[in-house]
C-alpha cells in the first residue's frame, strides 16, 4: 500500500474544495460529493487510463468516466482540475453567472473531462453503455466507468439499461453505485425502498462487486477486482457503500446536507477536520457582500 499513500492527502485536499467552493457559491451539493472523495481520487490518479493534455470529446484511446447524479459536480471539478484539466483557480468560480463550472455538469461550456451534461437523474448509464459499446465497434480496449447514486435508482430507465447491457454483454463497463442510504427528501427506506440491491443486479446479469467508499485501500481493491472481471461477458457493477458528509462530523449520517451549502462557521468547522495537504486554491471577490 506504500506505493498509493499519496492518495489519502489528495482526498482530503479534493474534500477541502468541496466545502469551500459550496461555501463560496452559498449553494450545491456538499454531503455525497464528500462521501465519495476517494472513490474519485483513486478513480482519477491511479486507475484511469487518460490524457487529460489531448481531451478528446470522443474519448479514443482512454477510458471513459460519466458522472450520472451530477448534482455532486464539486467533486469531479476539484479533482479534474487537481489531475491537469483546467487550472484549479477555475474552482473559485463554482456556479457563477458564466463559468464553466455550473452546479451540473454542462457541455456547452467546453470543460475538458466533461463529455455529457448531467443531472437529470437516471441517463447517465445509457450514455455509459453507448459509449462501451462505441468501444467494441472500434476495436478499443480500454473500459467505461459510470458513477450513479442510489436514490438515482428509482428511475425506472436505469433499469431498463441493466436489461440491456446484460443482454448485450456490454463486459467493457464498469458501474458503482454510491449507496449512502440518503436522498435530498430523507433516507433511501422511508422515501422509496430499494429492496436487496445485490440481488436486484444479480437478477439482471450483472457481475455485483462490493467494496467501502470510504476506505482508500478498499476502493483501489475493489476498483482493481472491477477491472479483472471485465470482459466476461458480464457489465460489472460496484455496491458502494459511503457516508454522506464523510468525514465532517456535523455533516455525517443525515440527509440534511445533500443540497445545502455550509455557512462561515460551519466552513471553519469542517475546513478544520480536514487536512490541508496541496494548497488551497484563491477566492475571488464576492459582490454578494459588498
Amino acid at each position: 500500500m506504500a506505493e498509493f499513500e499519496h492518495l489519502p492527502p489528495i482526498a482530503s485536499q479534493v474534500r477541502r474544495d468541496i466545502i469551500r467552493q459550496t461555501h463560496f457559491a452559498g449553494s450545491g451539493h456538499p454531503g455525497g460529493s464528500l462521501g465519495c472523495a476517494d472513490f474519485f481520487t483513486a478513480l482519477y490518479f491511479h486507475v484511469l487510463r487518460r490524457k487529460p493534455d489531448g481531451f478528446s470529446m470522443e474519448g479514443k484511446g482512454e477510458d471513459l468516466f460519466f458522472l450520472s447524479n451530477g448534482h455532486i459536480s464539486p467533486v469531479w471539478y476539484s479533482v479534474l482540475a487537481r489531475s491537469g484539466y483546467f487550472p484549479t483557480e477555475e474552482l473559485s468560480t463554482f456556479r457563477k453567472i458564466s463559468s464553466r463550472l455550473q452546479g451540473h455538469p454542462a457541455t456547452h461550456e467546453h470543460l475538458p473531462g466533461i463529455r455529457i451534461a448531467s443531472g437529470s437523474l437516471g441517463q447517465g448509464l445509457s450514455v455509459s453503455i453507448g459509449a462501451a459499446l462505441a468501444k467494441r465497434i472500434d476495436a478499443d480496449p480500454h473500459l467505461v466507468y459510470c458513477l450513479t447514486g442510489d436514490g438515482e435508482l428509482q428511475e425506472g430507465q436505469i433499469w431498463e439499461a441493466m436489461m440491456f447491457a446484460a443482454h448485450h454483454r456490454v463486459d467493457n463497463l464498469i458501474v458503482t453505485v454510491d449507496w449512502n442510504g440518503q436522498q435530498i427528501d430523507g433516507p433511501n427506506d422511508k422515501v422509496m425502498s430499494l429492496g436487496d440491491l445485490p440481488a436486484k443486479w444479480a437478477a439482471f446479469g450483472w457481475d455485483v462487486l462490493h467494496m467501502n467508499g470510504n476506505d482508500m485501500k478498499d476502493v483501489l481493491r475493489g476498483l482493481e477486482e472491477a477491472g479483472s472481471r471485465t470482459g466476461k461477458g458480464k457489465p460489472v457493477v460496484i455496491l458502494m457503500k459511503t457516508e454522506m458528509g464523510y468525514p465532517v462530523d456535523f455533516m455525517m449520517g443525515t440527509h440534511k446536507w445533500h443540497g445545502v451549502a455550509p455557512n462561515a462557521e460551519q466552513t471553519e468547522n469542517a475546513l478544520s477536520q480536514l487536512e490541508e495537504t496541496l494548497g488551497d486554491y484563491p477566492y475571488v471577490v464576492d459582490y454578494r457582500n459588498k
